[in-house]
């Protein structure tokens, strides 16, 4: 788990992230710059990135909040076909093969997904 640089900052309703569903999207600054991110939820448990394509800096979904690939088993990039693993973020294939999509931490309680916030990336307020 990435270190946490502030409280939780609430997300959405656990009942918002279906299986392999639509992403829940959100802004976070990254560095001081708005940047989009999304959450989805694989296997039961939620996830989320920052919406950047390990390969070229840009915004992955293929319409707004769509990420899933056809079989809905990998996150994939509509600019090059990359396939990242849910889990990990990791590129299983495409152009950036074994690099990472940019984390971040999410918890759930009480039927609610909250994010941290970390050294880099910030509410927006």
């Amino acid at each position: 788990m990435p270190e946490s640089w502030g409280e939780p900052e609430w997300l959405c309703a656990s009942a918002d992230l279906r299986e392999c569903g639509d992403a829940v999207m959100f802004e976070v600054l990254e560095n001081g710059l708005s940047v989009s991110a999304f959450a989805v939820r694989f296997r039961s448990v939620a996830v989320a990135y920052l919406n950047r394509c390990a390969h070229l800096p840009a915004q992955m979904d293929w319409q707004p909040g769509r990420f899933w690939d056809v079989e809905g088993r990998y996150i994939v990039c509509a600019m090059h076909g990359a396939l990242y693993d849910p889990p990990d973020g990791r590129c299983v294939l495409g152009p950036c093969r074994g690099a990472h999509l940019t984390a971040i931490t999410l918890t759930e309680k009480d039927g609610q997904v909250y994010w941290y916030p970390s050294q880099h990336l910030q509410p927006v307020f």
